[in-house]
């Protein structure tokens, strides 16, 4: 079962200030359809669009494309296929072997990750369908374990990763089986950080597999690594 720590923010409703055009008596004469208003006799709808966000907020709201770009480049470093254009993409045939890109994995080769891997379970649940372990091309990552059907893009888990940057202090982190999780999302699916363990594990899971391969693999998680205070990074 998921837990979700952060609470959910909801934005202040904003209204647009009220602009009223007096009214203007319309001379006998009138002009040419083709002729422009003077800029005092504007309509409402035409005139200019005032910001009404005051500046803090208007730099948050600013700056939020750029952590949404943050946060695509995270799943795309953690998943990726070779002869593609999307670092996020499955190999073509989703019953061959496996394209990873090589990531930073300084643990990948401890004793930690190596008790992990031997221990994950070989197929994965995912709304019903069975998600098997697949072939990694060569060369394949250290630490890295992969499940996919004919069906579904590929399920890769990545053990002994550094500390995601996304961590913060104010990071809102999820609990699954007593693990805790941080959550980067990107296009079409998500990379889960397990962030609390002797080792850094990295879970990328298509939007559409469903809960079930979080689950399964909380559950290896629990059982194998040592858990640990979460680092955020705060002083």
């Amino acid at each position: 079962m998921i837990d979700s720590t952060a609470p959910e923010k909801t934005a202040p409703e904003k209204t647009a200030p009220e602009n009223i055009a007096p009214e203007k008596t319309v001379p006998e004469k009138t002009a040419p359809d083709d002729a422009a208003a003077p800029p005092d006799e504007r309509s409402p709808v035409e005139a200019e669009h005032v910001s009404l966000l005051p500046k803090p907020l208007l730099a948050v709201a600013i700056g939020l494309p750029v952590l949404l770009v943050a946060g695509v480049a995270a799943v795309g470093l953690v998943l990726g296929a070779s002869g593609t254009s999307d670092p996020a993409a499955p190999s073509a045939d989703r019953a061959g072997p496996l394209g990873l890109v090589a990531v930073p994995a300084p643990a990948a080769g401890s004793s930690e990750c190596a008790d992990l891997v031997s221990t994950l379970p070989v197929s994965l649940l995912s709304d019903e369908v069975v998600l098997e372990r697949r072939e990694i091309a060569e060369p394949a990552p250290a630490g890295a374990v992969a499940w996919g059907s004919a069906e579904r893009d590929p399920v890769v888990l990545r053990c002994g990763l550094d500390r995601p940057g996304e961590l913060t202090p104010t990071s809102a982190l999820r609990v699954v089986s007593d693990v805790q999780w941080l959550q980067v999302e990107g296009e079409g699916a998500s990379t889960w950080y397990a962030v609390d363990r002797a080792v850094y594990v990295a879970l990328t899971v298509p939007d559409d597999a469903g809960t079930g391969p979080l689950q399964d693999v909380s559950t290896a998680l629990r059982d194998r690594l040592a858990a640990r205070p979460v680092d955020t990074g705060g002083s």
